[in-house]
């Protein structure tokens, strides 16, 4: 069975971190820290509880001042880098809410980002005062290091996956949008990668604001334009007309003159792959710029359908071109879809359109 990421936390690694406490704290109780831990829950702890379990038990065995106790992790934070390490930045969001703590949260979150992440420990204080931490995030947003940048996008995502929702961004998504203004042609791809996400995020909700701010930034920067392109790729799935139209996408309705899907095998068990093969001709004429997909009804747990769609071919193609293709696809379960037996539709997509379909029987 393959390692899970909560297995991160070994024994080895929580003596090897209270050993670096201990080194600028003498009084760290190392033993009695790791037992309180690993206690006879902690097999059945999922990654973000284990992160919680570990940063509320270092508010009981640091100073009980949080100034000092932040002070005990600022000396190590150095030698504290990396994906583990998010217990630090989750500590300032555990134990530093309170008013008269905000500055120095602040300056924590700020300084722990750029070893691990504070995206997840800013939005708890986004919960409760979204007006005064946006003027944070401004304010990070022109910051000299990328990971602090990134933070003042990655920590107001609407619907940052694993992380708490913002309804008051999700309603209202203006505030975010200026912040993005601000780092819309930053020279970090490890930035515009968030901006792009968050793009997608807000997206979901208000794609006509998205479509909007697209417009205002298109042709600008060649890396605003892939900013763009990359916020807007679940309306481009969605075959959203005024994203199809925005990024040159051909929507006539007479396309295509011909187009098949087919599976072999067309019956198949949970877990076992099949092969799709798939040809489409394009109307005579002009070039046009094409996106082929192929998607897919998944039964779901009670007979119902949901669309899951994939891509096959994204690129500018000849009046006339005859385009021939083959995907393999997996129906093994996967940690974010089950499958379930019956009949699966499968479409193939042509900018959107469905010109063809078969079917897969599921056992």
């Amino acid at each position: 069975m393959a390692a899970q990421l909560k297995d991160i936390y070994t024994k080895d690694f929580l003596l090897d971190f209270s050993q670096k406490v201990q080194s600028v704290y003498p009084a760290f109780h190392q033993a009695d820290f790791i037992n309180s831990i690993m206690d006879d829950t902690w097999d059945e702890l999922a990654l973000k509880a284990r992160t919680r379990r570990i940063s509320k038990k270092l508010g009981e065995f640091l100073p009980d001042k949080y100034e000092d106790a932040l002070d005990v992790l600022f000396n190590i934070a150095d030698d504290c880098v990396g994906f583990p390490y998010l217990f630090f930045p989750d500590f300032v969001a555990v134990y530093g809410q309170a008013e008269e703590h905000w500055d120095l949260s602040m300056s924590a979150l700020e300084n722990f980002t750029q070893k691990s992440s504070a995206e997840f420990a800013i939005r708890p204080f986004l919960l409760r005062d979204p007006d005064k931490v946006m003027n944070q995030m401004a304010i990070w947003a022109k910051h000299p290091n990328e990971h602090v940048r990134r933070l003042a996008s990655e920590g107001c995502r609407p619907r940052l996956p694993w992380g708490e929702a913002l309804p008051v961004f999700k309603k209202d998504p203006v505030p975010v949008l200026s912040v993005l203004e601000i780092l819309r042609e930053d020279a970090s791809l490890y930035v515009r990668k968030s901006v792009a996400n968050n793009l997608n995020d807000i997206s979901k909700d208000h794609p006509d604001l998205v479509l909007e701010t697209a417009r205002g930034w298109a042709g600008e920067n060649p890396d605003t334009d892939w900013i763009i392109r990359h916020g807007c790729r679940t309306l481009i799935k969605h075959a959203n007309p005024e994203a199809m139209a925005l990024f040159g996408y051909a929507m006539e309705m007479t396309l295509t003159t011909h187009a098949s899907i087919s599976a072999q095998p067309d019956v198949l068990n949970i877990g076992e792959k099949c092969e799709l093969h798939y040809q489409v001709n394009i109307r005579q004429g002009e070039p046009v710029y094409i996106r082929i997909e192929y998607a897919i009804d998944f039964i779901k747990a009670k007979g119902q359908t949901s669309r899951k769609s994939f891509l096959l071919s994204n690129k500018t193609v000849s009046g006339g071109a005859h385009l021939t293709g083959t995907r393999t696809h997996n129906w093994s379960d996967l940690t974010t879809r089950r499958h379930y037996s019956g009949e699966h539709r499968i479409v193939l997509l042509v900018n959107g359109q469905e010109v063809a379909d078969t079917v897969v029987s599921l056992g």
